[in-house]
């Protein structure tokens, strides 16, 4: 990726933390990944103010605590942290919860794929669009 700020992968279960982790080694980003396992954690990152604004927030639905869509209710009505893309990245094929998280203004939501190779496939092509698309500089 031409944008070197770090990746916030919003994730508890460990098998998926891990499959990203080895995803995005595979395909050689070297974005540092920041890793926070509910909602309340990834706005605590977000909000340090010596932690470096991620490009992208990979953001699971099914959270403890604080879930996705509680998530980007927050995040999306702050001034400064609405400008970072969320990616939604989850097991859920509910239409509610697709129609919810574009309303709230995410940049895309994909349904975690069965197999490693088709996990791969979408991590690789997440990255692709973020190396084409021009993205704030948010601090």
């Amino acid at each position: 990726m031409h944008n070197h700020r770090p990746i916030l992968l919003v994730e508890d279960d460990l098998v998926d933390t891990m499959t990203v982790k080895r995803a995005l080694s595979v395909i050689d980003v070297e974005n540092q990944l920041v890793h926070t396992v509910d909602g309340e954690q990834a706005l605590e990152y977000l909000r340090g103010e010596s932690n470096t604004k991620p490009c992208v927030v990979l953001l699971d639905l099914n959270l403890p605590r604080m879930n996705g869509i509680e998530f980007l209710k927050v995040t999306k009505t702050d001034g400064v942290l609405k400008q970072i893309p969320v990616i939604v990245l989850t097991t859920s094929k509910k239409e509610q919860d697709i129609v919810e998280t574009f309303k709230l203004g995410v940049a895309g939501y994909m349904v975690k794929p069965v197999g490693y190779a088709k996990f791969v496939e979408l991590i690789r092509t997440i990255v692709s669009y973020l190396s084409l698309s021009e993205l704030p500089d948010v601090k």
